[in-house]
């Protein structure tokens, strides 16, 4: 069994206790009644023309193991801020990668409440709508679809309960077919993951490949892989809008800094 196969095996027999139907209308009154989250793909068209960076909130990971196992997810998205993230993707699966749902409330809740607010995107294994709810209700601005985890009913049933509690959706690719399904589906945000998960090998050239092949009215992001300045204006010629970021960031004494040279390709 592959780690993506085990991780997504392990996540469906996780939320089997609370899944339950969740209606578009229920969805939708949500997101009437709810505060209006940033959003997650505005953020990531910046207006200045420099390239977009999501920065990740990770603690661990089956690739790299601990990196920063005792961090406040708050603290570090205080400094993700004010280094000049575009948006943050806070991973919320806890077995795999250290995470809680509690991360993404603790963070969007203080950043309402004191402001400025960025767009989160809840970085998890979604399988069913019932983690769009849970999303909605966290703050989240945008969920993650792994087009490859996901038949073509689930993949639809997650982007309509997105679409409906107002929520982005990050569709996440590693090939030419899985990005023929996102582009099927409708995706508006499609991420190149450049290592692949069953693996875990990292390869930039995925995204220098793929991104080129996205439809223009779509927002390309590459994922993983991005350590240096170098790495992000290989993304950026490829046609990258934006880059997602996490363990250079995590293990970096000074984030802003390394922002700060994503921003100069």
């Amino acid at each position: 069994m592959d780690k993506l196969t085990e991780i997504m095996a392990h996540k469906r027999r996780e939320i089997a206790p609370v899944l339950r139907p969740v209606f578009p209308d229920e969805l939708a009154a949500l997101h009437r009644d709810l505060p209006r989250p940033p959003s997650f793909r505005s953020a990531l068209r910046r207006t200045d023309g420099k390239l977009a960076v999501i920065s990740e909130i990770k603690r661990r990971s089956p690739s790299a193991g601990a990196i920063r196992e005792n961090i406040s997810a708050l603290d570090q998205a205080h400094r993700y801020r004010a280094a000049g993230a575009a948006a943050l993707s806070i991973l919320t699966d806890e077995k795999f990668f250290g995470g809680r749902i509690e991360d993404l409330q603790e963070v969007t809740g203080d950043f309402a409440a004191k402001g400025p607010a960025l767009p989160c995107l809840r970085k998890d294994f979604m399988v069913h709508p019932v983690q769009v709810l849970q999303a909605r209700l966290a703050g989240a601005s945008a969920i993650l679809i792994i087009v490859r985890a996901l038949s073509d009913e689930e993949i639809e049933a997650l982007h309509h309960a997105a679409t409906a509690a107002g929520l982005d959706a990050l569709f996440e690719i590693h090939n030419e077919d899985e990005l023929a399904r996102a582009v099927r589906h409708g995706a508006k945000i499609i991420g190149v993951n450049n290592r692949d998960l069953a693996i875990f090998k990292t390869d930039l050239g995925l995204s220098e490949r793929l991104i080129p092949l996205f439809p223009k009215n779509v927002i390309a992001v590459s994922e993983s892989g991005i350590a240096t300045a170098a790495d992000a204006a290989r993304a950026r010629a490829a046609g990258a809008h934006a880059v997602l970021v996490g363990e250079s960031l995590m293990r970096a004494d000074d984030p802003a800094a390394v922002i700060r040279s994503f921003h100069s390709v």
